[in-house]
């Protein structure tokens, strides 16, 4: 017994083992810290690198990097593949909240009209590093930015081309400006698309609203009745004019040509006539005759015949 307890005062007096020192340990130490260094940014993201605060690397691909570990430099991983939204107008109808209207923002159009309307701009990230640094909340920036350019646009526009024929136009070119005004602030920011989802007027105003639009409704169909007729109309007059003046130009040249051959005929005779008088009187009285006695009713009798007797037969 004595024997053991010497051996392990003589064991603690000898101190650690190698394997423990205090170098080995700060070099294990040492690396682990230098590993901690190594990172994955995922298919779906890209990664910002900061040192000390400061945008060393504003766009890190997918895949295995590495950096200086904490504090010297950090890491923030975005999904900038992801697409994101912003709401003009409010939030939408929710029944579990017990809201059965969506939120809308009222804006005043060119004829001085007021219209409700709720889009919805969708958007994604563009550049990393300006989308974590240069804006506080991107989506409000993005929320306002197509807020300000739909109403621009809706100013210059009348209520019923913003809630017909002008709507795609309107979407379009306020996604472009709205971009343009990303673009200046350096927000990192692409906005895919602007969908106005619903637009009309106020609950207040909806009843006359509708009467309005039946009553314009209705004159533009009077209008295209009127219009139609017309175009019915006054082709067929034309064409009965155009037929009446053909007519009347036949029948002109019908009697010039006529009043040209008897003329002509006239001219003929009294050459004739000149040549042989007696020969060409009885010829024209002749002719005169077959004219003349086919249209009237003739009687032929014998001198013998009593006078009395055709008296009665009349």
């Amino acid at each position: 017994m004595a024997s053991v307890l010497q051996f392990r005062v003589k064991e603690e007096a000898a101190g650690p083992s190698p394997r423990y020192t205090p170098k080995r340990i700060l070099a294990a130490v040492a690396l682990l810290y230098l590993a901690s260094g190594i990172y994955l940014v995922p298919p779906d993201r890209q990664a910002v690198v900061t040192r000390f605060g400061r945008v060393v690397d504003a766009r890190v691909l997918p895949g295995i990097h590495y950096h200086f570990p904490y504090p010297m430099e950090r890491i923030y991983r975005l999904k900038v593949r992801e697409t994101r939204r912003a709401v003009v107008g409010g939030e939408p109808a929710d029944e579990t909240l017990g809201r059965t209207q969506p939120f809308q923002t009222q804006f005043l159009t060119g004829d001085q009209n007021v219209i409700q309307m709720r889009a919805v701009a969708q958007f994604s990230i563009n550049s990393p590093a300006d989308f974590l640094f240069r804006a506080e909340n991107p989506e409000v920036l993005v929320r306002n930015a197509v807020e300000t350019e739909l109403a621009r646009e809706t100013a210059r526009r009348g209520v019923d081309a913003l809630l017909t024929t002008d709507k795609v136009a309107v979407q379009e070119t306020v996604r472009e400006r709205a971009q343009a005004v990303l673009d200046r602030y350096s927000a990192g920011i692409s906005v895919a698309s602007v969908n106005i989802e619903t637009a009309g007027p106020p609950p207040e105003v909806a009843e006359a609203f509708r009467d309005v639009a039946g009553a314009r409704a209705d004159a533009a169909r009077i209008v295209n009745e009127a219009q139609g007729y017309a175009n019915d109309l006054v082709p067929r007059a034309r064409g009965e004019a155009n037929q009446m003046k053909e007519a009347a130009e036949g029948y002109r040249a019908r009697k010039i040509n006529e009043a040209r051959g008897d003329a002509e005929r006239f001219t003929k005779l009294a050459t004739e006539y000149s040549k042989a008088k007696e020969v060409t009187s009885q010829r024209l009285y002749v002719e005169a005759m077959e004219q003349v006695l086919p249209r009237i009713r003739k009687l032929i009798v014998d001198r013998n015949v009593d006078l009395s007797i055709l008296r009665k037969i009349e």
